[in-house]
C-alpha cells in the first residue's frame, strides 16, 4: 500500500535473469509495478496477464493493499480468483466483486504484540501515530493524517482501538500503519525494527514515512510460499516483480524477480533483473518475453 508520489524516475532497459526452469506462477505488486500511478491497469497489462493465464502460467497479485482496495484489479484475477493482501496478512478470493470478497486464509496480528508494537515504536520514535487496519474495518488514531482515500470506522487512541473490548474485538488484526511527520521513511524504518524486534514484521511501500507492521514471519514471501507448495510451485518457478521494501523478501525468494525501474534501491539490489518503470508498463514487457519464450 502506498501514496501516489513516485520514488524515482529511473529508467533502464529490462535486464533478463537466467531461467533455471520455466515459470509457473507470476507473483506482482499492485503500486508501482503493475499500476500506473493513475492506479489504472493498461490495455496492454491486461493482454499480458490474459496471455499468461491462457500459456498456463498463474498470476498472484501481492500487494500491501486491504482487500476492499482490489476493485482495480478484480477483473484480471481469473480462474483461481485469488490474491495475497496485507504484505502476506491474508489470501483473498475475490470473485464475489468489491465488498462482497471472501477471506481463505488470515495471518493475524495479535492484540498483545500489536499493543507492544505501539508502546515500543512511541518510546523510540516520539510523534508517531497509529492505525488499524482488521478484515473489514479501518480505524485510526486521531491524530493520525488522511493518508487513505476512506473514512475511517473509529477515531480513537491506539491502546483502546486494540484493547480487549475495542471497536472489532472480534475481527482479526491485519496490520498496523505507524506514521510519523518528520523522520526519513528508511531511518524510520530502521528504527521500528530495531525497536520491535520479533515481536512484528516491519516494512514500508509507502514514500513517506508510513510503515506497516504485520504478524512475526507474515510477509508477501512467506505467504506466497504457502500459497505455491499447496499448488505445488517451487520457487524457481516463480517470477516476482516490485518496487518497494515490501517486496524485497518476495524478490529474493522468487527464481526470477524483477525491480521496475522506479524501485527504491532496495528492491534492485534484491532483485536478480531489471525492467522499465511502472508507467512504461515493465510488467506487460517481462511477460510478453516469457510467453514468446514459451510458446516456441
Amino acid at each position: 500500500m502506498r501514496e501516489n508520489d513516485r520514488v524515482t524516475s529511473a529508467t533502464r532497459q529490462p535486464e533478463t535473469p537466467a531461467a533455471a526452469v520455466p515459470p509457473r506462477l507470476i507473483a506482482t505488486d499492485l503500486d508501482g509495478t503493475l499500476l500506473r500511478d493513475d492506479k489504472s491497469v493498461s490495455p496492454r497489462t491486461v493482454a499480458a496477464l490474459a496471455a499468461a493465464e491462457e500459456a498456463g502460467i498463474e498470476v498472484f497479485f501481492v500487494t500491501g493493499r486491504p482487500a476492499r482496495w482490489m476493485d482495480v484489479v478484480s477483473d484480471h484475477v481469473h480462474g483461481h480468483g485469488l490474491a495475497i493482501c496485507g504484505n502476506g496478512a491474508a489470501v483473498v478470493d475475490l470473485h464475489g466483486g468489491p465488498g462482497a470478497h471472501r477471506f481463505v486464509k488470515v495471518r493475524e496480528l495479535a492484540r498483545k504484540n500489536a499493543l507492544d508494537a505501539v508502546r515500543l515504536l512511541r518510546d523510540a520514535a516520539p510523534g508517531t501515530v497509529y492505525a488499524v487496519e482488521q478484515t473489514y474495518s479501518f480505524n485510526q488514531e486521531p491524530a493520525y493524517p488522511k493518508l487513505h482515500l476512506e473514512i475511517p470506522d473509529r477515531l480513537a487512541p491506539a491502546e483502546e482501538l486494540l484493547g480487549a473490548d475495542g471497536p472489532g474485538a472480534g475481527e482479526p488484526v491485519l496490520k498496523i500503519l505507524a506514521y510519523h511527520p518528520e523522520i526519513d521513511p528508511d531511518a524510520f524504518l530502521t528504527v521500528a525494527r530495531l525497536a520491535l524486534g520479533e515481536r512484528a514484521t516491519v516494512t514500508r511501500s509507502s514514500p513517506s514515512a508510513l510503515l506497516e507492521i504485520s504478524g512475526p514471519g507474515v510477509s508477501k514471501a512467506s505467504t506466497l510460499a504457502l500459497c505455491c507448495a499447496e499448488r505445488g510451485i517451487s520457487h524457481e518457478e516463480v517470477v516476482a516483480f516490485g518496487d518497494m521494501p515490501n517486496d524485497v523478501e518476495m524478490l529474493t525468494w522468487a527464481g526470477q524477480s524483477y525491480a521496475m525501474g522506479n524501485a527504491h534501491p532496495d528492491v534492485v539490489a534484491a532483485a536478480s533483473g531489471r525492467t522499465v518503470a511502472n508507467n512504461e508498463d515493465g510488467v506487460a514487457v517481462v511477460i510478453e518475453r516469457m510467453v514468446a519464450e514459451r510458446v516456441r
